[in-house]
């Protein structure tokens, strides 16, 4: 049981990627492929926080959150905006895989290339839950990530603002011309997955340190969760985050911790033989 702990709580962290890759994708029809740089740089802050700042958990939570968000506000208008209207459909692709190598770059600079300690707050020693071993920092790195891909998924589907982030993403000037305000909702949906990457670096960090190259990984690997969910589902893009969690964890018990890349990017090829569109793919475009 303390495989299968260790497995969600790294899924965990793929499904806030994924979620927040969802969140934009949802709103702006766009994929931001720097959202994980975004949870790298709220890792950061939390750092910053927690540790330079010495603020406690909540003060540094809504620091790492403001921070992060103002980030992806300033990506949406640099590296987005101007690309809105325009009939090539990778550009926007290109922009923020140029702003994720920004990102790290500046990391890098600002707070170093060695991996610093992120302290949560929480008790360090392991709880026996279920016939397992695992760390507080993980139940509520847990438990907060399902709250939040539950809430988001209702969220989408039945609220004016969510159902109108389905259309948008669906087509955006049939949105438009019915009244909705796509530019507002995307960037809504930017500064919306900033501050949830933000908020949660503080028990991202603990978890995995704060390094400037985390995003590279986290990018991989919550790609990998949407391929398994299927894109533009929150519910898909949650329980594909814990699936590819539970994969890479189950690898490394069993086969070895040479092979788990292996095995996930196995399994990442077998989901788009046989169902491309994902889990959860094809029921969303039905209901959009």
């Amino acid at each position: 049981m303390t495989t299968v702990w260790a497995g969600l709580a790294t899924g965990a962290i793929y499904s806030l990627v994924a979620i927040g890759y969802n969140v934009v994708l949802l709103a702006s029809g766009t994929f931001n492929f720097a959202h994980a740089q975004l949870l790298m740089v709220g890792t950061f802050l939390a750092y910053t926080g927690a540790v330079t700042l010495g603020l406690p958990a909540v003060p540094t939570v809504l620091l790492a959150a403001a921070g992060t968000a103002a980030i992806a506000l300033i990506e949406e208008r640099v590296a987005i905006r101007p690309l809105l209207g325009r009939s090539d459909a990778h550009g926007a692709l290109i922009t923020t895989v140029g702003a994720a190598t920004i990102l790290d770059g500046l990391a890098a600079a600002i707070w170093g290339r060695q991996p610093l300690t992120v302290p949560s707050g929480l008790p360090d020693r392991p709880l026996t839950l279920l016939g397992g071993a695992v760390r507080p920092v993980d139940l509520a790195l847990i438990g907060l990530t399902l709250l939040l891909g539950v809430g988001l998924h209702l969220w989408t589907r039945h609220t004016l603002v969510g159902l109108a982030s389905l259309a948008s993403a669906e087509d955006r000037q049939a949105a438009s011309a019915r009244g909705i305000n796509v530019r507002l909702l995307g960037v809504g949906a930017f500064v919306l997955a900033g501050a949830i990457a933000g908020a949660f670096g503080l028990l991202v960090g603990a978890r995995t340190y704060a390094v400037f190259d985390l995003g590279h990984a986290l990018a991989l690997f919550g790609f990998v969760a949407i391929a398994i969910g299927g894109s533009g589902s929150q519910l898909g893009g949650l329980i594909g985050g814990f699936a590819t969690g539970l994969i890479y964890a189950f690898a490394v018990r069993y086969i070895g911790a040479a092979y788990p890349q292996l095995v996930v990017f196995g399994v990442f090829l077998l989901i788009l033989f046989l169902r491309p569109r994902g889990l959860f793919g094809a029921a969303l475009e039905r209901r959009v």
